[in-house]
């Protein structure tokens, strides 16, 4: 009997986001407020959140109809985002505490910690300098006349103050925050809040803290604690491979949504920024990353790309480096083959201060703003805008358009405030699709970093171990550590 072959998840993946796409342009294109009228709603809006009873009393069971199924749509794609985000706190838990006692050397620890920033801060500088070469070369801001920005600034006004009301609070928590202040809060005060709250870089230090105490004390005393811990990690994998399953119908839901809401008109204006952005990200994807492999790793270009696939395709339906480490983590350590105490360090790590992507696009958006309303920056605003979006980035929540808001410092650190709010409200028609793209950068640089850690350090199983260990999986039908 011959066996029957099953399709990779990164294609179901990746056949979910096509069809997302499809279904998103056939919605924006064909549903106008004529559809609307003729299924009997005169107010859309008011109608779709639930509460358009008395204003559409014409509504049908089409219309009710329409409703279920987008609610239903939006649904899928938060339950699935929800339950990442619940899996990725115990993830980094649990892994980082097993890897860090399993390391029984503080001078290894401080090795890869040591290399994993400094890494992650070369490559962000590096990709801000990628954009602002090409915006520079590009110039997309003298594509937008006068009065297509002044329309596109009347269209998301109100999206752009809310923006701007959340960037000034995140601003004033910056600016009142010295280096000292920014080192001593890496420590909790109470880690259950940082837990509670999803503080990430707070995670990773109570995580450390407790792992090396563990290797401070007798083996007899920690080898319970350790095992919960590692037990939990293998329940908490168990858990995201199962909830994979339902990643192409998620990412489907997801994609449908961003689409059909997006205007074409707004992607048309604004077309040339985008294809600048998406440029330099594409030159760090396909460019960069793979010629640091190469040079620093024995990884081909196929076999990597072949490995982050699945994080990747979610990375850019979520827009969420958070909500996506469950699969990165998995990606690094199964198909890429990177041992789970450097995957467990640098991939949470990563997730919290590489921002390739955001760092990038927040050096191309802040040049085309000034392009566009015709200011002058000098070579020095240039070298301020590369060293400001580098460090701001770092700060930068890994959830989605959490770079626009970290833009506004960007753009007062070359003294554009009044052209902040306008150029916020320009940008906002496009954010998101955009921020799908950078988020696939950050991640796919999370990816690279961990496995250029990995093999300095002799933690990478090369390709057939890698094969070796999944076959092994599939013979036994559990998620048991390849590196074991």
């Amino acid at each position: 009997m011959a066996q029957r072959t099953t399709l990779a998840l990164h294609w179901k993946i990746l056949i979910g986001l096509v069809l997302g796409l499809i279904v998103g342009v056939v919605i924006n294109v064909g549903w106008s407020s004529k559809t609307w009228e003729a299924i009997g709603v005169d107010a859309p809006s008011a109608f779709m959140t639930g509460g358009g009873e008395q204003v559409n009393e014409d509504a049908g069971v089409v219309a009710y109809g329409v409703r279920f199924v987008a609610h239903l749509n939006q649904f899928v794609g938060d339950l699935f985002i929800r339950a990442l985000r619940f899996i990725a706190v115990p993830l980094v838990l649990f892994s980082l505490i097993v890897g860090a006692s399993s390391l029984n050397d503080l001078k290894k620890l401080s090795r890869i910690g040591g290399k994993t920033i400094v890494i992650y801060l070369c490559t962000t500088a590096l990709a801000v300098s990628v954009g602002l070469v090409l915006v520079n070369t590009i110039k997309p801001g003298g594509y937008i006349s006068e009065k297509t920005r002044d329309k596109l600034v009347e269209m998301h006004a109100s999206e752009a103050a809310s923006k701007l009301a959340s960037a000034q609070t995140n601003r004033a928590t910056v600016e009142n925050l010295t280096v000292w202040d920014r080192l001593v809060d890496l420590v909790p005060r109470n880690p259950a809040a940082a837990l509670a709250n999803t503080q990430m870089l707070q995670i990773v230090v109570t995580a450390l803290i407790i792992g090396i105490g563990l290797t401070l004390i007798r083996e007899t005393k920690a080898a319970p604690i350790i095992g919960f811990c590692d037990g939990m990690t293998d329940l908490v994998i168990k858990l995201v491979n199962v909830g994979m399953k339902a990643a192409p119908v998620a990412v489907f839901a997801l994609i449908v949504k961003v689409v059909a809401v997006m205007g074409l008109d707004v992607l048309g204006a604004l077309v040339v920024y985008s294809l600048t952005v998406v440029a330099g990200l594409m030159i760090m994807i396909f460019g960069v990353y793979p010629l640091i492999l190469k040079v620093m790793t024995p990884y081909g270009y196929r076999r990597f790309f072949r490995g982050v696939a699945p994080a990747q395709l979610l990375a850019f339906s979520s827009s969420s480096s958070a909500a996506t480490l469950p699969v990165t983590m998995e990606c690094a350590e199964q198909r890429l083959g990177v041992s789970e105490e450097v995957s467990a360090f640098v991939l949470p790590l990563g997730a919290t201060i590489n921002m390739d992507g955001t760092a990038l696009y927040q050096g191309v958006a802040a040049v085309f703003i000034a392009q566009m309303f015709g200011i002058d920056l000098t070579a020095f605003d240039q070298l301020a805008i590369i060293m400001t979006a580098t460090l701001a980035s770092i700060g930068t929540a890994a959830v989605p358009s959490a770079g626009l808001i970290m833009l506004v410092i960007v753009l007062e650190q070359v003294g554009m405030g009044e052209q902040i709010g306008p150029g916020i409200a320009i940008l906002f028609g496009v954010d998101r699709l955009l921020d799908m793209c950078r988020t696939t950068c950050n991640v796919t640089g999370d990816l690279m970093v961990a496995t250029v850690v990995a093999s300095t350090e002799n933690e990478l199983m090369d390709e057939a171990q890698v094969q070796a260990a999944a076959k092994r999986r599939e013979e036994v039908g559990l998620d048991e550590n390849p590196h074991e």
